[in-house]
């Protein structure tokens, strides 16, 4: 069955995915349109190029997430260097290291523009947030409102948008008409925009939500405890995970809480990057499983009945 598919932001939990992807390949499920914010661009935009299930996870497990951190000598000062880092460039890190890696992913199926993504008949749409208008930016339909050509910008540049995660990574520069937009994370707005796909009228297969959870005990204070330090670079890491890590399943609408795959991300947080092998192993098989267990009870025509009619 064809279906489009909305993928979650959620930093490096985002390889949960990678087992959800397998699983739906094994039962005959096929790729259309896709979307996603953060990891899940990332996600997103490497099954839209045309990468399998399989060659994701050979991909996603054998990666060293570490890498991803662009640092320099001043990384090496301790707390001092982060913080003139974060107050002088607005963020601790280059998200340029993820940019270049997808380019290079994306070289590889000769697809580096959105363009060449439209010539397959399939919508990528890549969730990233503009600070400086406050307000969502859809990759790549919302170019036009920058005089930005759609088709010719580069997916890689996108994505690295989509997860540049405030005060973690410096924010991506957009320029246009001699002017200067700031452009962070998507999650900051719009962290699960499972709406994206969506029309008046009744579809003609599914939309899948790929959604994180927090499968940490709640209210248990003890369990949750943590170091309190009051220092910038700490601060802003708590601000990051309290954002991304927040749980947002109160705010699905029964419509779509129905079509959504949950996820148990198995206590990892979004800026885990030092992920043990063991951990990676975890969230691959949460994801498989979780998919597996939402298939056994869904029926798309049931869901018409119900909600698109």
């Amino acid at each position: 069955m064809k279906f489009d598919a909305v993928f979650q932001g959620g930093g490096v939990k985002g390889i949960a995915f990678v087992g959800a992807v397998n699983c739906l390949e094994e039962n005959g499920y096929k790729w259309n349109n896709l979307a996603g914010t953060s990891a899940g661009s990332i996600v997103a935009t490497l099954l839209a190029a045309g990468y399998t299930g399989k060659e994701l996870k050979e991909i996603m497990m054998d990666m060293n997430y570490a890498k991803l951190l662009k640092k320099n000598i001043l990384n090496d000062i301790p707390v001092v260097g982060n913080v003139f880092q974060l107050v002088n460039d607005l963020g601790v890190y280059s998200s340029r290291v993820i940019e270049n890696w997808m380019f290079e992913r994306l070289w590889e199926k000769g697809k580096t523009k959105f363009k060449d993504i439209e010539k397959e008949g399939i919508m990528l749409k890549i969730i990233a947030a503009d600070v400086t208008r406050r307000s969502i930016l859809i990759l790549p339909d919302d170019l036009k409102k920058y005089g930005i050509n759609p088709g010719e910008f580069s997916i890689a540049k996108a994505v690295r948008m989509s997860c540049s995660i405030p005060f973690f990574f410096k924010p991506v520069k957009l320029e246009y008409d001699d002017k200067i937009d700031y452009i962070v994370d998507g999650g900051l707005i719009s962290n699960f925009p499972i709406w994206v796909f969506d029309s008046d009228t009744a579809p003609k297969w599914p939309t899948f939500g790929f959604k994180l959870t927090n499968d940490s005990p709640k209210n248990d204070f003890k369990k949750n405890a943590v170091e309190r330090k009051s220092n910038l670079i700490s601060y802003s890491i708590d601000v990051i995970n309290t954002a991304f890590d927040r749980d947002e399943e109160v705010y699905v609408a029964d419509k779509d809480a129905v079509r959504t795959i949950n996820i148990p991300t198995k206590g990892v947080k979004a800026t885990d990057f030092d992920l043990s092998k063991k951990k990676t192993m975890e969230l691959y098989h949460s994801g498989y499983n979780s998919t597996k267990a939402f298939l056994d009870g869904w029926n798309f025509g049931e869901y018409i009945l119900r909600y698109r009619m």
